[in-house]
């Protein structure tokens, strides 16, 4: 049965976009190139499939990735970064990308991912080389009390235990939102500020310092578990995301550090 396997790729680019590669390769895990000066850092996932060797236990040397990546796709990401007209063109980038190193591993790669921050993150599918699919974070804070109507106060309180303080309590909620975007012919795909500007609209200026519970029309008959705050987002976002041309693929909502939801658009309901 194939497996998956996916290798993280550190690297820094120079201020202006170049790329430090007259360095030794002294800290790999940090990032190579290495940073230099007020350069830019980033990170390249490429997830490949296939059967591990029976007798090895190896799908592919992790070695041979990380040269890949190094020798065929930083330069792409480079050339991109240090050309104004390209720069914006992430799309086309992500295809580029997937074109070189895919033949060069074999073609398992089965999709690649660019970190471009600590929360935002462009993912190619390597059999849907027509589209993108963007992933942003954002966090509000707010209050709530777990209760359900159809419960009695003794059960209520019995199933919700804290939670179901009739004064309510609150979380700093983490919200990660993923689209998927085609790419134009120009190369650009929607840009994270106009994805911003959505969720700011129809999400966070909603919740942010809210009672859900009191608030928030979505939860005045409705039970704002994690649950359901992660399917409610989803509504929320969904026609103002297709109005950009985009359609909404996932919702993660964490409502602690160890809890988070994850609410998905059913493959067969694209399009």
């Amino acid at each position: 049965m194939p497996i998956q396997l996916t290798r993280t790729v550190r690297f820094c680019l120079g201020p202006d976009g170049s790329l430090a590669t007259d360095t030794p390769a002294n800290n790999t895990f940090a990032a190579w190139p290495p940073m230099r000066g007020l350069g830019r850092y980033y990170e390249l996932d490429v997830t490949c499939t296939g059967d591990a060797d029976p007798a090895t236990g190896y799908f592919m040397n992790i070695k041979r990735i990380d040269q890949v990546v190094r020798d065929a796709a930083l330069p792409i990401v480079s050339d991109f970064a240090k050309d104004a007209e390209k720069a914006d063109q992430l799309g086309a980038l992500m295809q580029r990308i997937a074109a070189v190193i895919g033949p060069q591993l074999d073609d398992a790669v089965q999709n690649i991912t660019l970190r471009l921050t600590p929360t935002y993150a462009i993912t190619l599918e390597t059999n849907m080389l027509d589209h993108v699919l963007i992933t942003q974070q954002y966090e509000f804070s707010a209050a709530h009390r777990l209760h359900a109507g159809e419960l009695s106060d003794e059960q209520n309180q019995r199933v919700f235990g804290k939670c179901n303080n009739p004064a309510g309590h609150g979380h700093n909620y983490r919200l990660e939102v993923t689209t998927l975007c085609w790419i134009t012919p120009g190369g650009q795909t929607l840009a994270a500020e106009d994805l911003d500007a959505i969720v700011d609209e129809a999400v966070i200026q909603k919740l942010d310092h809210k009672h859900l519970n009191v608030d928030v029309p979505e939860f005045a008959d409705r039970n704002p578990s994690v649950e359901h705050i992660a399917q409610a987002v989803f509504h929320m976002l969904d026609e103002p995301v297709r109005k950009r041309g985009a359609i909404l693929d996932q919702i993660r909502v964490w409502e602690t550090s160890k809890t988070v939801c994850t609410f998905r658009r059913p493959a067969e309901s694209i399009g």
